[in-house]
């Protein structure tokens, strides 16, 4: 007996019927679908809003322009985010941001042989419901992401902010899906910490 697998539908079936036939529509409707979840990710990699913009410029002419490369291995999205992010690590190269980065294992909680953490950590949810630490806490997340080396926070704004899965990162990143959960695992620690020291701090 055999199993029948159905073919992969894309979501963005209509948009790529759009660009394959080159309608003159096509590009206003990826820039409508994708131009701000592709600025999101490209700023969120370079922390810099000229470097983003140009970035999405790039990617998103780039994926119209090559739209007859795309096999459809894929779903375009994740096609379009390696494009972007891409793009936004070559601005990063351009300007040597790498000289900058932090190393995680330096500010991460302490691990145990097993890779979990054993340094108590302080229980500070409660206190988000201050509505005075609330209105800073943005701004401190906002700093805690930026400061992640490029791959971490690329992986971490994927899985959290756009709520991509493993898989598609990983297919889109070009890593194996163990480095993925490692990523977003070891970011989310970080973002921890930082956080926590902060409203102990304010506490």
């Amino acid at each position: 007996m055999t199993t029948e697998t159905r073919p992969k539908v894309d979501r963005d079936a209509a948009l790529l019927e759009a660009l394959r036939a080159e309608d003159p529509a096509a590009a206003e409707l990826l820039v409508d679908t994708y131009g701000d979840r592709v600025y999101r990710l490209t700023y969120r990699i370079t922390g810099s809003n000229e470097d983003a913009e140009e970035a999405t410029q790039d990617a998103l002419w780039t994926a119209a322009r090559k739209i007859a490369s795309f096999k459809g291995e894929s779903q375009f999205g994740s096609w379009l985010y390696r494009i972007a992010a891409n793009a936004a690590y070559q601005k990063l190269r351009s300007r040597k941001a790498k000289a900058h980065e932090i190393a995680l294992d330096d500010v991460l909680p302490a691990m145990d042989g097993e890779g979990l953490h054993f340094e108590p950590m302080d229980d500070w949810a409660p206190r988000v419901d201050d509505n005075a630490v609330n209105g800073e806490l943005r701004d401190v997340l906002e700093r805690a992401i930026g400061e992640l080396p490029p791959d971490y926070r690329t992986a971490l704004v994927m899985h959290d902010v756009e709520g991509m899965p493993n898989p598609d990162i990983a297919e889109t990143l070009g890593i194996s899906l163990p480095a993925v959960k490692s990523r977003v695992h070891r970011s989310r620690l970080f973002v921890r910490k930082k956080l926590a020291g902060y409203l102990a701090g304010a506490a």
